[in-house]
């Protein structure tokens, strides 16, 4: 199984209980590290679920999610994403089509942050999104290309 689940925006302890049970029982856990900016490191979330997570930045998830989705159909695998899966976007092609190559052997669930008006605007801007382009700045500093700092 492959399991796409939410951290929500503030530190470690911001995943569901759902979402930190599935962390601990996965063989192989990754962790999103491009579109959004959690407020602890690496190490931190780490030490708080018990094992290693595995970076997976732009080029991992966008250019080798056969090797992030390699025995998923037999193991479990956990994909995490800051905030809520429906904020990453980029997950659309790789991830969600993954369940679709082979009818009824292959799922994907959803596990969502905490926090409803999270999951409501990042659907909505998911939504959204499918109805044209739609950009994002990897970073703070980057704001200042849009006229928004």
């Amino acid at each position: 199984m492959l399991y796409l689940v939410g951290l929500g925006l503030g530190d470690a302890r911001d995943i569901t209980v759902k979402g930190l049970q599935v962390v601990q029982r996965c063989s192989r856990v990754y962790l999103e590290a491009y579109t959004s900016i959690l407020t602890v490191g690496k190490e931190t979330l780490e030490d708080f679920y018990g094992r290693k997570l595995i970076l997976a930045d732009r080029e991992t998830v966008e250019q080798e999610a056969d090797h992030i989705l390699k025995d998923a159909d037999v193991s479990d695998v956990a994909f995490l994403v800051v905030g809520d899966p429906f904020g990453c976007t980029v997950l659309e092609k790789p991830f969600l089509s993954f369940s679709g190559q082979t009818p009824g052997s292959r799922k994907v669930f959803l596990i969502k942050s905490r926090r409803i008006d999270l999951v409501a605007s990042t659907l909505c801007a998911y939504l959204v999104s499918a109805f044209g382009y739609s950009s994002s700045s990897r970073s703070w500093e980057n704001l200042h290309a849009f006229g928004l700092s």
